[in-house]
């Protein structure tokens, strides 16, 4: 086995590393949902929301992190570095969009609040 093969396995496993995350959160998102949802419908509802994000954010960082390793390391040609620059753009939005939905500010805005409260 030589190191393109190597490398390429490892990209790979990044990416199975990030669909596990995103599967795991879903899994125990809804299972906190389902266990607290009678108690308090309201808080529940936000948590899951939450917990569905932080999954999904955490899980589309591996993905981001695996198609780099692969594209750049094992096919480093400009139409793949193209594409995966498409697929960057769409996950980084992904995630951006995702900040904001769960927190309701933009994510460079809290280092202002901080910044201000100290």
């Amino acid at each position: 086995m030589n190191l393109l093969q190597i490398v390429d396995h490892v990209g790979s496993a990044i990416d199975v590393a990030g669909v596990s995350v995103i599967v795991i959160g879903c899994v125990i998102a809804c299972s906190l949902f389902l266990a607290r949802v009678a108690r308090q419908p309201d808080q529940a509802y936000r948590d899951l929301r939450n917990n569905l994000g932080r999954a999904i954010l955490i899980g589309l960082e591996f993905l981001v992190a695996g198609d780099i390793v692969k594209t750049i390391v094992v096919t480093p040609n400009t139409q793949h570095v193209a594409a995966l620059a498409g697929v960057v753009a769409i996950r980084t939005f992904l995630s951006l969009s995702l900040t904001v939905e769960m927190t309701g500010k933009w994510p460079w805005r809290e280092a202002d609040s901080k910044a201000e409260a100290a």
